[in-house]
Formats: structure tokens, C-alpha cells, sequence
């Protein structure tokens, strides 16, 4: 048996279907509804979106998306990787906190977490950039200056093999 609301309501009346808007095909669209999270008006399906934690982890939420490039240029999935990095390293600042402190903290769980966290931040684009340390040709001959300077006496030659080597 229909309802009066059912017999007003026409296929006019209903929003088109758009290909790609991840509705199934028999479902209106006017009684889809997304959920708290999704829409931004609660942090979290159950929580305190107002703690001092889930500002800290907010903050270093924001750091690695922008660090990445903003949120226009990364998926969804990368989002929540950076969402769930941000969880793991409020949870290592806590136990850090608490070590501080001269509490007692699971040293086992803060070494799991963190290579969880390493693991995570590899996934999103965590790369090591070595610092090149090789000295320069004007870095050499500064140094040598100074040496000179400082013992106008010493041998050229002996302040010289210490740069063995290298060309100028």
C-alpha cells in the first residue's frame, strides 16, 4: 500500500543521476544522505573533536598534507594516510610525555608504533635526501687561507696535503 507522500511523488520530481556520483542506481538521491564525518561538521563518528588531542593531531594532519602539496593535489587515500600518520604520532608525543614525566610507558608498543609510522609516511612520500657534505672548491681554498693565516710560517706543502686529491 502506498503513502499519500509515495502518490504525490512523480519521477519528475526526483534529481537526475548522475554517472560516477556512487549512488547504486535504485536509490534517490534526495534520501542519500552523507554522514557527520563526511560532511565536516563532526571530527569523528563518536569523540571529542574539541580535545587538545585532536587539535595536536589536526595540526600535524594539515603539516604533512600541505608538506605534500594540499588537498587539491592528493587523493582521499593519501588524506587519510596523513590523517592516520597524525593519529600515530600523537600517540608517540603522549608516550613521550609520559616518559618525561618518569612514568612508566610500554616502550614495546612505542617502538611499534613508530615503525608503523615510518612505514605510513614512506607510503605517502617519506624520502631520504642525503645532504651533500662534499666540500667546495671555495670552501678548500677558504681553509687554506685561514691556515695560512694563522701560521704565515708553515709550509705550503704540508697545508696542501691535507686537500690531496682535489683539483681546482
Amino acid at each position: 500500500m502506498r503513502t499519500e507522500a509515495a502518490k504525490n511523488h512523480s519521477k519528475s520530481d526526483m534529481p537526475t543521476r548522475r554517472i560516477g556520483d556512487g549512488l547504486p542506481r535504485n536509490v534517490d538521491a534526495t534520501r542519500r544522505k552523507r554522514s557527520a564525518v563526511t560532511n565536516g561538521t563532526r571530527a569523528f563518528i563518536e569523540g571529542d573533536g574539541n580535545s587538545p588531542w585532536y587539535r595536536r593531531m589536526k595540526d600535524i594532519a594539515q603539516a604533512h598534507v600541505y608538506d605534500l602539496g594540499g588537498p587539491e593535489c592528493l587523493s582521499q587515500a593519501q588524506i587519510s594516510l596523513c590523517r592516520r600518520a597524525a593519529v600515530l604520532e600523537c600517540e608517540l608525543e603522549r608516550i613521550e610525555g609520559q616518559l618525561s614525566l618518569g612514568v612508566e610507558a610500554d616502550l614495546d608498543a612505542y617502538n611499534r608504533i613508530s615503525g608503523g609510522l615510518r612505514r605510513i609516511l614512506e607510503t605517502i612520500g617519506l624520502k631520504r635526501r642525503p645532504r651533500d657534505i662534499t666540500p667546495t672548491l671555495d670552501d678548500i681554498r677558504r681553509d687554506l687561507d685561514e691556515a695560512r693565516q694563522r701560521a704565515p710560517e708553515a709550509d705550503d706543502e704540508a697545508l696542501e696535503d691535507d686537500y690531496e686529491g682535489v683539483d681546482e
